[in-house]
C-alpha cells in the first residue's frame, strides 16, 4: 500500500525515531522500545496512521497483555480518528481469540457457548482428578500439577505427546509424580467432557483449530490483514506460534509489527521466554524486516538510567541499546542493605523525612514488595507514625465465592456440561445432596465417559436425595429455558432469587455477610447496566464491510453478556 502523503498534526508530536516506526506500515518491523521511551504513543499513533492512510480498521489486530492496556490504546486511537477506532479488534490475548473460538468451535469439538475455566476451577478439577486416583496430595500438589499442565499447553505438549517424551516422564519419575501423565489425560478429557476450556486452552486450541483447519486460518488471514503485538518480550512459544499462523504463508506480505524490550522479560516463571524477541527478527529478516529503537526515555532522570544500563550490561543475551535521558541527573539512588523484615520497615524512614525537604506528598511516594505478606511490617510502621497509606491489589471482585456462586448458576443455565459449576451450585444452598452423594455422581460420570448432569438421574440414591435431585435438575431446565426469551438481567435476577442464594445471604445480618448481599447486588447492576448499554461487539460487520470476510457470533444476547459481564472471558 502507498504511504499517504498528506501530513498529519500527530506526526508532529513524535521524534525521528518515533516517527520511522510510526510511518512505516507495511512489512514486518521490531521496534525496540526502552523504558519511558513512549511506546504506547508510538503503538497508538502507529495503527491510526495506517487508518488515516486507508487501511480498514477491522482489518487490524494488536495484541496486548492487559484489558487496560487494549482500553487505553483505543481511547488514544479514537482522539486521532473518532469512532473508526472500535472498529480495530485491540484485546489481550485471550479475549481475542476467545472471540474467534466461540464462531468456529465446533470445528474441534466444541460447543459455542463453552465455559472458561478460571484457576479455581481448573485446580477444582485437578484436585478431584487426585482424590479419585487416590493419589499423596504432598506429591501431586494440585498448584504443581496446574502448572506442568500449563507449561506442556504453552509448549504444545498433548498428553499423548508427553507419554513419548522420555525425559518429561523420566522427570516426574525423579519427583514421584509418575501418574502425572494419566492426571493430564483424564484433565484434558474431563474438560472437553464439560464443553469448558481454561485460559491455556483459549490459546491451545486456537492453535490446533488453525493447525487442523486450513480454511479457517486462511478466513482469518484474509480477515486480518496486519498484525501488531505489545510486550512482545512476555509471549510464551505457544503465542509466537498463533502469531505465525496469522501471517506466515506463501505469498504473505508480512504485515506485523512487534514492540518490546528484552530487557524487561520479567514472566519465564509463567512461560515467557525472552528468545522470541531474540529470534523474531532472525525470523523476519528474509522478509525485508525494519528495526526501529526507541532509547530516549522520558520519564526518569539519567542517574537512574544509567543504573539501569549498568545492569542490563550483564546479561548475556540482549538486543544492544543504549537508553538516555534529557531530565537531568537528578538525585542519586541510595541502598539500604536490611537481614530482618523491622530493618527494611526501618529502612524507608529516609524517604518519608526527605519528602519534606522536597515538599512531596504521601501520594507520591511508592513501597513496591515482592509478596503481599511483606506489607505487614511497612505497614505496622506507618501505623506507628500516623502515616496515612493505601494497600493496592487485594482479592478480585470476581473471585468472591459470593459472586462466583451466582455466576457457576449463570454458567449452568446455558451449559449443563459444565462439571465445574454443577459441583459448585448443586448443594448451594443446601438442599440434602452431600459430598459423598457429589462424589459418586462424579465417579460414575468418571466411568461412563458422561459428563455429571447426565450422570444425575442414573445414579442410585435414597428417596430424599433423588427428590433432591430431580427438583435441581428442573430448576436448571427452568433456568435454561428462561435464557433463551429473556435478557441477561432478568435471567440473573430470576436465578438469583429462585436458586435460594439471595435468601442464603440474606440470613447473615453480619457486617460481612451485608457485604456479601452487596456483592451480589452490584453484579446484578452491573448486568442491568450492560444489557441497558448494550455495547457488546458480536463480531458482526458494518455496511462498509466486506461480506466474504463476515464473522457472525452464534451466541444468543444471554451467553453473550455472560461472556462480558460475568468475566468468562479473561
Amino acid at each position: 500500500m502507498t504511504q499517504s502523503p498528506v501530513k498529519h498534526s500527530y506526526l508532529d508530536e513524535l521524534n525521528p525515531v518515533q516517527h520511522q516506526a510510526v510511518t512505516q506500515i507495511d512489512g514486518p518491523v521490531l521496534v525496540i522500545a526502552g523504558p519511558g521511551s513512549g511506546k504506547t504513543r508510538v503503538l497508538t499513533y502507529r495503527i491510526a496512521h495506517m487508518i488515516q492512510s486507508g487501511i480498514a480498521p477491522w482489518e487490524i489486530m494488536a495484541l496486548t497483555f492487559t484489558n487496560k492496556s487494549a482500553r487505553e490504546m483505543q481511547a488514544r486511537i479514537e482522539k486521532v480518528v473518532g469512532p473508526r477506532a472500535g472498529r480495530v479488534w485491540a484485546g489481550t490475548f485471550h479475549s481475542l481469540f476467545a472471540k474467534i473460538l466461540r464462531v468456529e468451535a465446533q470445528h474441534i469439538g466444541y460447543p459455542s457457548n463453552f465455559t472458561i475455566y478460571d484457576s479455581d476451577d481448573t485446580k477444582s478439577v485437578i484436585t478431584s482428578i487426585i482424590n479419585e486416583m487416590n493419589l499423596n496430595k504432598e506429591q501431586y500438589n494440585s498448584n504443581n500439577i496446574k502448572a506442568r499442565i500449563s507449561s506442556c499447553k504453552s509448549n504444545l505438549i498433548t498428553p499423548k505427546m508427553y507419554v513419548n517424551r522420555a525425559d518429561m516422564m523420566e522427570e516426574d519419575k525423579l519427583a514421584k509424580r509418575p501418574f502425572f501423565h494419566q492426571i493430564y489425560e483424564k484433565y484434558v478429557a474431563r474438560c472437553k467432557r464439560s464443553g469448558a476450556m481454561d485460559f491455556d486452552d483459549l490459546l491451545f486450541r486456537l492453535y490446533e483449530l488453525f493447525q487442523n483447519h486450513p480454511e479457517v486460518t486462511n478466513k482469518y488471514r484474509q480477515r486480518f490483514k496486519y498484525l501488531m503485538v505489545d510486550e512482545f518480550q512476555d509471549t510464551n512459544h505457544l503465542q509466537y506460534s498463533i502469531v505465525k499462523k496469522f501471517i506466515s504463508y506463501e505469498g504473505s506480505p508480512r504485515n506485523i509489527c512487534v514492540v518490546g524490550d528484552d530487557a524487561q522479560s520479567i514472566y519465564a516463571f509463567r512461560g515467557a521466554t525472552i528468545q522470541n524477541i531474540l529470534d523474531y527478527e532472525r525470523d523476519f529478516k528474509p522478509f525485508g524486516i525494519k528495526t526501529f529503537k526507541l532509547e530516549q526515555n522520558y520519564r526518569s532522570t539519567e542517574h537512574i538510567v544509567q543504573a539501569a544500563n549498568e545492569v542490563i550490561s550483564y546479561n548475556r543475551k540482549q538486543i544492544q541499546k543504549t537508553i538516555f535521558s534529557d531530565k537531568g541527573e537528578g538525585q542519586r539512588i541510595r541502598v539500604i542493605r536490611a537481614i530482618t523484615d523491622s530493618g527494611r520497615a526501618n529502612g524507608w524512614r529516609t524517604p518519608f523525612w526527605s519528602k519534606n525537604r522536597w515538599h512531596l506528598s504521601n501520594k507520591e511516594i511508592a513501597i513496591l514488595y515482592r509478596t503481599n505478606a511483606q506489607s505487614r511490617v511497612f505497614e505496622e510502621w506507618m501505623r506507628h507514625y500516623n502515616i496515612q497509606y493505601r494497600v493496592f491489589g487485594g482479592m478480585s471482585f470476581y473471585q468472591r465465592k459470593e459472586v462466583k456462586d451466582l455466576i457457576a448458576y449463570l454458567r449452568l443455565a446455558i451449559n449443563q456440561q459444565d462439571d465445574e459449576a454443577l459441583r459448585r451450585v448443586i448443594n448451594y444452598p443446601k438442599r440434602a445432596i452431600g459430598g459423598t452423594t457429589i462424589d459418586k455422581i462424579s465417579a460414575l460420570a468418571d466411568q461412563r465417559g458422561i459428563t455429571m448432569w447426565e450422570a444425575l438421574p442414573l445414579t442410585d440414591f435414597p428417596p430424599r436425595t433423588r427428590n433432591s435431585i430431580e427438583n435441581f435438575v428442573m430448576m436448571i431446565q427452568d433456568f435454561g429455558e428462561k435464557a433463551k426469551t429473556h435478557d441477561a438481567h432478568v435471567v440473573a435476577e430470576y436465578i438469583a432469587r429462585k436458586s435460594g442464594l439471595m435468601d442464603e445471604l440474606k440470613q447473615d445480618t453480619t457486617v460481612e455477610g451485608i457485604q456479601r448481599l452487596d456483592n451480589v447486588n452490584s453484579l446484578l447492576d452491573g448486568i442491568k447496566t450492560f444489557v441497558e448499554d448494550d455495547t457488546i461487539d458480536d463480531l458482526r460487520l458494518t455496511n462498509d464491510e466486506s461480506p466474504e470476510s463476515s464473522i457472525v457470533n452464534p451466541e444468543s444476547s444471554f451467553d453473550k453478556s455472560l461472556s462480558v459481564i460475568c468475566k468468562t472471558l479473561p
